[in-house]
């Protein structure tokens, strides 16, 4: 398994907008939309994991994440594994990837939101707030040190 680390200008890259586009999670459409509308800029990268020529999951590290007004920055987001390659870390390995590449950008720490519990937690997340998202639903925002 390899995880390559994706800009606009990557040939993958709408590979991977496709891919989320016809994924099973929900959120994979709001990120294909993302992508297709170049959202990513500067620095903020997608991260896809690929087995040979098929791609096995993805996130992302961008500057802001679904919760507006907060001063937290960078976040891993979008996190996705397909359904056939969930239970080898996968999840666990592009966020690793992430992370490695926050720490080469100089940030210090990382934050994530979701509404799992005990999730990001076994990865060395740690809950440091929590807000409404504009959905309605009460996200935890996560932190790990890059």
């Amino acid at each position: 398994m390899q995880i390559e680390s994706l800009n606009s200008s990557d040939k993958l890259w709408q590979v991977v907008a496709e891919y989320a586009l016809n994924c099973s999670w929900k959120a994979g459409t709001t990120l294909a939309k993302q992508m297709k509308e170049f959202h990513f800029s500067d620095w903020e990268r997608v991260f896809a994991a690929l087995d040979g020529d098929r791609i096995a999951g993805y996130c992302t590290l961008a500057k802001t994440d679904c919760i507006p007004d907060v001063s937290y920055t960078p976040y891993i987001g979008f996190v996705f594994v397909g359904e056939q390659y969930r239970g080898d870390r996968l999840s666990e390995k592009l966020i690793l990837s992430a992370l490695a590449y926050a720490k080469e950008l100089e940030f210090d720490k990382v934050y994530l939101v979701s509404d799992h519990v005990n999730l990001y937690e076994k990865y060395g997340f740690k809950k440091v707030d929590e807000k409404e998202a504009p959905w309605g639903a009460m996200e935890t925002i996560f932190m790990h040190l890059a």
